[in-house]
């Protein structure tokens, strides 16, 4: 089975690790797999949080979803590597340069590369190929798009970068819009497109402003998604009212949707068939059926490793 998942943040990360480990685990016959687990799941990945910083082209979401295929991530804070120091960065400090945004010293490794490739003229989906194959990464892993988009964030305080906004503010900030900026002029990367005939095309339990919606917003995705031969999945981020992880819930508010895995469903509807909710929201089934909708009820909390494969499988099944 040809599997796509379109990802961003933590969640993303964690659900592509489970695709992975029910695909990788998958028999190999004609019935079930046509391709290796290593081409038999793409993740579609957001780059509208990507950032410079130090002079370094710094993509979290991919690294993320890379750290986190390659078994090298801290599973306790859910974002870098395990095992990290910061001697570099406290030695940033002791020179003044401001040091909000944390960077370990394994990490800056895979931000130099970047760097480095990208001026010398690679583009990022080639860079993050390399990347992934370095770390021994089986999936395909794309950015959404080779070009620039940089997700802007309007608060009562103004227009604010993504990394400003979630990382120097710490999200305090009410989200009032959302603003992709060079999406009309991007292109989607090469094999972006393709991706999304696949078998099951999954949307994550990510942040649908933060992390899909800056995915959508490059020209000729949403329609893709839209024009999918293959089941649509989608995920709720939010269960009992509440993110998982992240500001998802308050976006969600102050942006004037409702706050519950209903609300996350009528966002999607018209882009997927199927929306899984927690079992916690199983009273919200019937009006999420109301929308068009095949509902799915089951435990969406993945923690470890088993409960990724755990969802993943139930994922599967549903195509």
């Amino acid at each position: 089975m040809n599997v796509t998942l379109l990802a961003g943040g933590v969640g993303g990360a964690r659900l592509a690790h489970g695709l992975d480990l029910a695909l990788g685990a998958a028999p190999a016959n004609a019935s079930t797999q046509t391709s290796s687990p290593a081409q038999a799941l793409t993740v579609i990945v957001n780059v509208g949080d990507d950032t410079e910083l130090h002079g370094l082209a710094i993509s979290p979401d991919i690294d993320t979803v890379l750290y986190t295929l390659a078994e090298l991530n801290d599973e306790d804070r859910g974002w870098g590597l395990r095992g990290e120091s910061y001697a570099t960065l406290s030695a940033l400090k002791d020179l003044g340069e401001d040091t909000w945004f944390t960077l370990g010293d394994r990490d800056l490794a895979t931000h130099i590369v970047r760097t480095a490739r990208l001026r010398r003229g690679d583009p990022l989906s080639a860079v993050t190929a390399h990347l992934a194959a370095s770390m021994g990464v089986r999936p395909r892993v794309l950015p959404a798009t080779d070009d620039h988009l940089a997700t802007l964030v309007d608060t009562p305080s103004g227009r604010l970068g993504f990394q400003e906004y979630f990382v120097g503010r710490q999200h305090a900030d009410a989200v009032l819009g959302l603003h992709f900026e060079g999406a009309d002029a991007a292109r989607p990367a090469p094999g972006v497109l393709d991706a999304l005939a696949a078998e099951l095309v999954v949307l994550a339990p990510s942040n649908p402003f933060l992390s899909i919606e800056p995915l959508l917003a490059v020209p000729g995705v949403r329609q893709a998604l839209t024009d999918a031969p293959g089941r649509r999945v989608a995920v709720s981020p939010i269960v009992g009212g509440q993110a998982i992880k992240g500001p998802a819930a308050q976006i969600l508010e102050s942006l004037g949707h409702e706050v519950s895995a209903l609300g996350v469903a009528r966002i999607y509807a018209g882009l997927v068939d199927v929306m899984v909710i927690d079992e916690r929201d199983a009273n919200l089934a019937g009006a999420v059926a109301d929308l068009g909708l095949t509902v799915h009820v089951t435990d969406t909390i993945m923690g470890g490793p088993p409960g990724r494969e755990r969802l993943a499988r139930e994922l599967l099944a549903l195509a």
